[in-house]
């Protein structure tokens, strides 16, 4: 048979386009020699709603061991609804070893553990009170969380907006255009978390428009981060130009490029590349035209 390696990169191409009708082969893996293939295709078969190991809560339970470090409580006067929230840790190997469920558990047996679908925890999870936490349960979603689950999770958050939004970052290679452009829109206005838009994956190309910039902080942000002699400052202006050049359309690359070099960059800096080819495909386009 193959090599495992080979094998493995055969089952990662299942991630394009996974669906029910997968299942079967999926499970026919679970006796595989290879170790990562078998928790590889544990992972797609939970997105699709497939359960890992018996949720018995014995030894080999891992996720009723998961679920022993968070809480369980309620919330509401009249329409009490469960929250979860992560369980005070007592010790760095206890942190160590949280780490290590959230990333070989599987999201649907974690909910499970809870009597909860996945849409239905991650509505409950209660962001903001442990930001490690935070991050191990969106990777935990991106790995292996269903479509409805990765869905669900980034439409709460964006629409709560503030730093929680940002969890929403790790599910950037599972969402759909538009919902990756309301993340970038919704970063674009909080000056504060800006640099996190280097931190996007698989965003489309030549998008954002002037309003996008314009409307909220953003455009403020890269003005006053140019014109201040602060080179932690500067860099990360650099990088959030180079990712803006790559994501505006020509119009607003060439916009962009007036607004910082009069507010003190130098024309011919390197961060300006990425919008300066960006620029000149416009004005190709209308010489072009005419």
């Amino acid at each position: 048979g193959e090599p495992a390696e080979v094998r493995l990169a055969l089952i990662e191409l299942m991630r394009l386009g996974l669906n029910p009708e997968d299942a079967p082969f999926l499970k026919s893996l679970s006796a595989d020699r290879s170790g990562k293939v078998r928790e590889l295709a544990g992972r797609l078969l939970a997105r699709l709603g497939e359960h890992g190991r018996s949720n018995d809560g014995g030894p080999d339970d891992p996720a009723g061991e998961l679920a022993a470090f968070i809480s369980e409580g309620k919330s509401g006067f009249i329409r009490r609804r469960s929250i979860y929230t992560p369980a005070k840790l007592k010790s760095p190997a206890q942190e160590k070893r949280r780490a290590e469920l959230f990333e070989t558990c599987n999201l649907v047996d974690l909910a499970a553990r809870f009597g909860a679908t996945e849409p239905e925890f991650i509505g409950a999870w209660q962001f903001g009170a442990d930001n490690n936490a935070d991050i191990l349960i969106a990777r935990m979603v991106a790995a292996s969380g269903s479509d409805a689950a990765v869905t669900h999770m980034a439409d709460a958050l964006v629409t709560d907006g503030g730093k929680p939004a940002l969890f929403v970052l790790h599910l950037t290679p599972r969402l759909d255009s538009r919902r990756k452009r309301t993340l970038v829109r919704l970063i674009l206005k909080q000056a504060n978390y800006l640099n996190a838009i280097s931190l996007a994956e698989g965003i489309d190309a030549g998008w954002l428009e002037w309003d996008d910039l314009s409307n909220g902080s953003a455009l403020a942000a890269l003005r006053s981060a140019v014109a201040r002699n602060d080179d932690a400052m500067r860099r990360g202006a650099d990088d959030i130009l180079e990712t803006i050049g790559f994501l505006a359309t020509a119009t607003t690359a060439a916009k962009l490029i007036d607004e910082v070099v009069a507010a003190g960059m130098p024309p011919a800096a390197p961060s300006l590349g990425v919008l300066r080819l960006n620029a000149a495909l416009a004005e190709h386009q209308s010489r072009t035209d005419t």
